[in-house]
């Protein structure tokens, strides 16, 4: 006779299966993000990989190594394309900046009378150089802690490198493994949950290529409508870095800062610095354009979501979690959004796929007759 559990007792190891997934979640919470970049970059990169398999009949372990290496390369390669062009400006910024510098020493080394007062500036203002010295040497103290964040975040970076190349290997293991485990009644259901979450994933996607489309087109033509020098390379860079909220624009930001100080406009009479001012204005009008009006509307149709819950849920991602939770933070909550609909419609007793169930039954009346 074979042995069977009680339905108390099957609850119970139920329960207190639930609680050790909540209890592993809560203590690797850390690793939750980097885990969900790896499966959007590995959910980005299944497509090309299955292609590559069916058009070179090559396995599909041979097309993910070749898929995620070339990925990789294009990556590293990016950057080394703009590299000359950024170290060269730096070079220039930084020697302005030193005769700048003197200049200011200068100027406050003379003196000047006011409603006829002798004033020394000198004697009211820091010596320059120990200012800087003192702000170096706090620059110093900091530094341990600033290479122990930088190597955190190589091991961070490793981890999500590892897990998208293994993701994309088993991408569908991984799913039927999924199917496979929910109890056999309710396996159509996980089947059409996954297609919503896809969907969903897919739409922020779409979101994202759009969202940076529209920030390099903007940016670009307001940097060529004030004469910023490379103002295309510009705007393209604005437009990719986009995908990494808050921190990419303000590269992109800085890079055009760079060019405006050291090389001026194009056309316009000002001064370097104060085209520099303007290049700054400019940027903050446009940022905040794109993430009160642009995004928010973007995302919000893309997952379905309101454009006022895609600003804030972003803006709380940025105090909470930073950088990473703030790129993966829409689609987690459209994602919850599908799960909890589902979820309390079967609390109801009502219908968790009512078109899809009204549809099918049309079909069948359609044969019926």
């Amino acid at each position: 006779m074979q042995y069977t559990w009680s339905t108390r007792f099957r609850y119970l190891m139920f329960t207190f299966m639930v609680i050790v997934l909540i209890l592993f979640l809560w203590y690797v919470r850390v690793a939750v993000t980097p885990l969900v970049i790896s499966a959007l970059i590995a959910y980005v990169l299944n497509p090309v990989a299955d292609w590559l398999a069916d058009r070179t009949r090559w396995s599909r372990r041979a097309a993910v190594a070749v898929v995620f290496w070339a990925a990789l390369l294009l990556i590293l390669a990016s950057p080394a394309l703009f590299l000359p062009v950024i170290f060269s400006q730096a070079q220039t910024l930084i020697a302005d900046l030193d005769a700048l510098l003197v200049h200011l020493e200068e100027f406050l080394a003379q003196d000047f009378i006011l409603l006829g007062q002798l004033i020394s500036p000198d004697q009211f203002i820091p010596d320059i150089p120990e200012l800087f010295s003192g702000a170096f040497a706090g620059i110093t103290v900091d530094a341990f802690h600033f290479i122990e964040s930088i190597t955190k975040n190589l091991l961070w970076l490793l981890v999500i490198l590892a897990a998208t190349y293994y993701l994309l290997q088993d991408w569908d293991k991984l799913r039927d493994w999924m199917f496979s485990i929910a109890p056999a009644g309710s396996r159509d259901d996980v089947k059409r949950i996954y297609a919503a979450i896809k969907e969903v994933w897919r739409g922020y996607l779409r979101g994202n290529l759009t969202l940076m489309t529209v920030t390099g087109v903007l940016f670009t033509i307001a940097w060529i409508a004030i004469g910023v020098p490379g103002a295309i390379v510009l705007g393209i860079i604005a437009g990719l870095l986009t995908i990494i909220p808050d921190l990419g624009p303000a590269i992109a930001a800085l890079l055009a800062v760079l060019v405006a100080l050291v090389e001026g406009s194009t056309y316009l009479p000002v001064s370097n610095l104060v085209f520099t001012v303007i290049v700054l204005a400019v940027y903050l009008v446009l940022i905040n354009v794109k993430n009160i009006l642009i995004r928010p509307r973007i995302f919000g149709r893309s997952v379905h979501m309101h454009d006022g819950i895609v600003f804030i849920a972003i803006v709380a991602a940025v105090v909470i979690q930073g950088v990473l939770g703030a790129l993966v933070v829409i689609p987690v909550l459209a994602s919850g959004a599908v799960i909890g609909r589902y979820i309390w419609q079967r609390i109801l007793g009502e219908e968790p796929f009512p078109l899809e169930t009204a549809i099918g039954k049309e079909v069948e009346g359609g044969q019926g007759s």
